[in-house]
């Protein structure tokens, strides 16, 4: 009586960061699933973005909720009335601060702190609560235990029980979003974390943009007939030096963790979400850039180019191409991080996941890099975002 109790009951999701590269992706997947998802989505804007298939605001299961989880008053009056919630996505984080900082690691704290203070009381049924962070949370931007150097040249794949690491100053604030969930949910409600990589999606809300800021280097190249070339540290070049996480696929993963009782625990079960392959830039590089129509130079490698340097005074140029394409009216820096590129294309240090504990309890969906950066450019296409 009780399983079938359960099973009529209904499935509400409230997904948090729903704005972002797998906010998207949650809650296209949940409203398109067979089993008629409520869903409430939260972010501080909504974004006008219309679905391939259909417009978000046209879903009656659809509820969007403009709040501001820093503050615990908005938090409490927007979210405290919603006693049907059954599965919780935490797909967003605060980007006030530096990572790795004590402020960022406070500030992140609080803002989870806040919506658990205003869903936890009146959620009576929840069932479920998925966290995102990544696999930063297997090294620091201070160094840790082990130096950089030491990182770069040791192979080495992290699994979900690999310790976390101790740094002298500052705080990874994953670490901090874990031991909240712990304390809170106190054993009582199975939750997971998801760490992926370097994420692949579409979105106009997010800080760290890798398709936005690649799709835009890549019109710019081809409208302005420049070579497309790959700037950066020969060894990102020539290695793998962080994962590639389809948001397709750590959508799928959460949904999966979520609704699956065999994989379930209420101690926390931690996943790698990642694409699963080993391409390096060197093997994909032409075949992103053929797929913009861009000039592919012979030697794609340059190690002097920076990406901030280069589109410092491209912000025209893309207006430019907005117009004369009838694209969505987008400013440069909504879609495009320079910074971001350039030091992902830099990284000093490996940060790569291994998939043997996802693949062993059943979830086999994989992407391979390049597989992925084609498809979020249609997509990218397709909602006119880019030419």
């Amino acid at each position: 009586m009780a399983v079938e109790k359960l099973q009529k009951r209904r499935a509400v999701a409230i997904i948090f960061g729903v704005t972002g590269l797998v906010g998207k992706q949650l809650l296209e997947k949940l409203l398109s699933s067979r089993s008629k998802w409520k869903v409430y989505g939260v972010a501080r804007r909504p974004e006008m973005v219309t679905m391939i298939k259909k417009p978000i605001h046209t879903n009656p299961n659809y509820h969007f909720i403009s709040c501001n989880l820093l503050d615990p008053f908005d938090t409490q009056m927007k979210l405290s009335g919603l006693h049907d919630v059954t599965h919780v996505f935490w797909v967003t984080w605060a980007s006030h601060f530096q990572l790795d900082t004590i402020e960022c690691y406070d500030q992140n704290k609080a803002m989870m702190s806040n919506a658990l203070d205003s869903i936890l009381p009146v959620a009576k049924g929840l069932s479920h609560f998925s966290l995102q962070t990544g696999t930063k949370h297997y090294v620091s931007l201070h160094g840790g235990t082990a130096s950089f150097d030491h990182l770069v040249k040791k192979v080495c794949y992290y699994d979900e029980n690999c310790p976390r690491v101790e740094t002298q100053v500052g705080s990874n604030f994953y670490y901090a979003l874990e031991d909240l969930l712990k304390e809170r949910l106190g054993g009582v409600v199975p939750w997971s974390v998801h760490r992926p990589g370097l994420i692949m999606g579409s979105s106009r809300k997010t800080m760290y943009n890798f398709m936005g800021s690649l799709c835009v280097y890549g019109s710019i190249c081809k409208y302005l007939n420049l070579p497309f070339v790959f700037g950066g540290r020969k060894e990102c070049w020539e290695e793998q030096f962080v994962d590639a996480s389809d948001a397709r696929l750590v959508a799928d993963q959460q949904i999966w963790a979520a609704t699956n009782n065999l994989v379930q625990s209420k101690n926390g079960q931690a996943f790698n979400s990642i694409n699963g392959d080993s391409s390096t830039w060197k093997d994909i590089w032409g075949a992103i850039g053929e797929k913009f129509g861009a000039v592919v130079p012979w030697e794609m490698l340059s190690k002097d180019f920076t990406f901030s340097g280069f589109m410092s005074d491209k912000a025209g140029v893309w207006k430019e191409i907005v117009r004369k394409e009838g694209l969505v009216d987008t400013e440069m820096d909504d879609l495009a991080n320079w910074y971001f590129l350039d030091a992902l294309f830099r990284c000093p240090v490996k940060m790569l996941g291994t998939r043997a504990k996802a693949d062993r309890l059943g979830f086999t969906t994989r992407y391979t890099a390049l597989d992925s950066i084609l498809h979020w450019i249609d997509v990218m296409r397709k909602e006119k975002l880019i030419p």
